[in-house]
């Protein structure tokens, strides 16, 4: 779509924004081209930069300013062409203009309904009653037979280190790292070892059980209260759900004060979703 063409390049209008006796007088309002009557300003451009693909970044400005200035041009040449606007696109500037306008209200309810400390209220909220969620670092060793798992349990049982003996039988896929599984909390094992894992102290190594995965000997390393984000972990998000909820209670609020219609149930047809040949 962008053409580089003569017109006032981005090195003239530069100069003029930052030097000269005109600098203070330029403004979004500033015309930098006219189509007859129609003028286009400064604001224009900007706002059309702005709404370039991210592929046209890689563009020095002279060739995105007179490329978007062509590209204006042509729009109101074609536009001009136009005697009166069709029904699709007088129904499109009318949704435009409704959500651009709305968007306007969503971000200054946004920018201006929350503060630091209702964040810090929000995130002292969320873990006031919050219980502490136990992890485990745990080591196991898989063997295919009760009699294997026996045999491993009676190597430990006389002071063999689990990791060598692990590495020596295991058939598990921790058996390289001497059995360890590291960090897992409630519910990422199976219950059976789960409920091994829970029942030891630190140090502590079970009798051989067994799971759907064959024969297990386990033993619990570490044990540690799951670490809870800290609020800089869960400003964004905590900011978002705030302004979140300001938005939703503005449109209740202005509902409230506003006398709204909609449909009564079977009024409409809902297919008529899908009946553009209205707009024709």
């Amino acid at each position: 779509m962008l053409k580089h063409v003569t017109f006032l390049g981005a090195t003239a209008v530069a100069t003029v924004l930052s030097t000269g006796a005109f600098a203070q007088d330029v403004t979004a309002d500033t015309v930098v081209a006219t189509v007859g009557d129609t003028e286009i300003t400064l604001g224009e451009v900007i706002i059309a930069r702005t709404q370039l693909p991210q592929q046209y970044a890689q563009f020095p400005v002279d060739v995105l300013f007179d490329g978007l200035i062509d590209q204006l041009v042509q729009q109101q040449l074609l536009a001009d062409e136009v005697a009166e606007a069709s029904a699709r696109t007088t129904y499109s500037l009318n949704n435009e203009r409704r959500a651009l306008l709305a968007a306007e209200t969503i971000t200054d309810i946004a920018n201006n309904s929350v503060t630091a400390d209702d964040v810090r209220n929000a995130y002292e909220a969320r873990f006031e009653n919050a219980v502490d969620i136990p992890e485990f670092n745990a080591s196991h060793l898989l063997v295919e037979t009760e009699e294997d798992a026996i045999a491993a349990k009676a190597r430990l049982d006389e002071g063999a280190a689990f990791a060598d003996v692990a590495r020596d039988v295991s058939v598990g896929p921790t058996a390289p790292n001497g059995g360890n599984l590291g960090w897992f909390g409630e519910g990422a094992m199976v219950p059976a070892f789960e409920d091994a894992i829970v029942a030891l102290d630190i140090g502590g190594v079970t009798e051989p059980f067994e799971t759907q995965f064959g024969w297990h000997i386990a033993t619990l390393n570490e044990k540690r209260v799951q670490p809870r984000p800290t609020i800089d972990d869960l400003r964004p998000q905590l900011a978002q759900e705030l302004q979140e909820a300001a938005i939703t209670a503005r449109i209740e609020e202005l509902a409230a004060a506003t006398t709204v219609t909609k449909p009564e149930e079977g009024q409409f047809d809902p297919a008529l979703i899908d009946a553009t040949e209205l707009l024709d």
